[in-house]
């Protein structure tokens, strides 16, 4: 069996592909004993134990390997179920050293909003492939960080939606791109749900990227772009705040809407105070609808024809983790890149700045 290459023997071997893809290793690089590819998970909050450790435990193309972490009470629980050694193990301080772990391919950053860029960046100056949960920063310059440092390293960057890996939504956006009912001539989207946070919850403050918008509204946002296959030349929007004691200076509600070319209207909603959650698309010959469209399970629909869109019974971010790995394996971008990720956060900050103007239209 061969050694697996060190840090600097990859370094070396990849100034030699400079007019290789953009994005992604050639198959040649990734040591071919791995049949999955080690993932290590930065940041064991509540996403990560309740969704991507279940789905790390059935996924087929990467395992986890290892994790980075500033709660040192959470490793024995994480290291008994998974069984990666104590040199796979990393703190915020020194999570660069990964760099030097052959057993870690991927970093997948789990971390609220406004650590999104600080860590995709480490990681992918350590050689390693990025995934990262939506939104993918708190603005375009943050965006525009993490895809440059990912092509100047030669690594994918992948996004977290996972709605685009799910069957019934890859559905809806293939209705879309075949015009299977008619042209598309209006969308409304909303996600929503009535949450109460804890002060200091990282929802609540502006700072760490918190409010409505950023973490549901680019649900919404995102799926008036696939199911149109457009992309929004304006916005119009307005943020509001009903609970200003536990959310003092950020957003609880949004409604929006996005000006598509062509002149179709996205309407969108995201709100903590009510439950919504569901996506119309409204066609020449006909609709279609997703309720619910954004679950972690369940998301159905049906069509003006009769069609129904069961769910779905499998693991979502098991399939998005095995969709992104195989798209390294491969050497191929990503179902969901970076590119993506920054199209949605320069929408939220064109609605912000609607709203900042009492909803006036912003050119985006």
């Amino acid at each position: 069996m061969k050694t697996p290459i060190t840090r600097k023997q990859f370094l070396k071997i990849s100034s030699g592909f400079a007019a290789a893809a953009t994005f992604g290793f050639p198959n040649l690089i990734l040591p071919r004993r791995k049949e999955k590819l080690g993932v290590a998970l930065v940041g064991l909050g509540n996403y990560s134990h309740g969704q991507l450790r279940p789905g790390l435990r059935i996924t087929e193309h990467c395992e986890l390997r290892g994790i980075v972490t500033g709660s040192p009470e959470k490793i024995p629980e994480w290291q008994g179920e998974f069984g990666f050694p104590d040199k796979n193990i990393y703190d915020y301080g020194n999570m660069h050293q990964i760099a030097d772990n052959n057993d870690i391919d991927v970093v997948y950053i789990v971390l609220p909003n406004h650590l999104h860029a600080e860590y995709s960046i480490i990681g992918a100056d350590a050689g390693k492939h990025v995934m990262c949960e939506k939104p993918m920063a708190m603005d375009e310059a943050e965006c525009r960080a993490m895809i440059e440092a990912a092509e100047k390293n030669r690594v994918n960057l992948s996004i977290g939606y996972r709605m685009q890996h799910e069957p019934n939504t890859q559905t809806i956006i293939r209705y879309g791109r075949e015009q299977t009912y008619g042209r598309v001539t209006g969308i409304e989207a909303a996600g929503a749900f009535n949450g109460n946070f804890p002060e200091g919850d990282w929802r609540t403050i502006a700072a760490y990227g918190g409010g409505s918008l950023y973490d549901m509204g680019v649900y919404p946002i995102n799926a008036i772009r696939y199911s149109s296959g457009l992309e929004p030349i304006a916005v119009t929007g307005v943020l509001s705040t009903e609970r200003t004691e536990m959310f003092p200076d950020v957003d609880e509600s949004a409604i929006f809407e996005l000006e598509l070319p062509g002149g179709i209207i996205g309407k969108g909603e995201c709100s903590f105070a009510r439950n919504m959650n569901h996506l119309d698309v409204s066609c020449t010959d006909g609709w279609y609808r997703l309720s619910p469209f954004l679950s972690y399970s369940g998301v159905q629909g049906e069509t003006s024809d009769g069609t129904q869109l069961p769910p779905n019974p499998n693991h979502q971010q098991a399939r998005q983790m095995d969709n992104d790995a195989l798209a390294i394996k491969e050497g191929r971008p990503p179902l969901v890149p970076g590119a993506e990720g920054l199209r949605d956060v320069r929408i939220v900050q064109a609605i912000m700045e609607s709203s900042r103007r009492g909803g006036e239209r912003v050119e985006v």
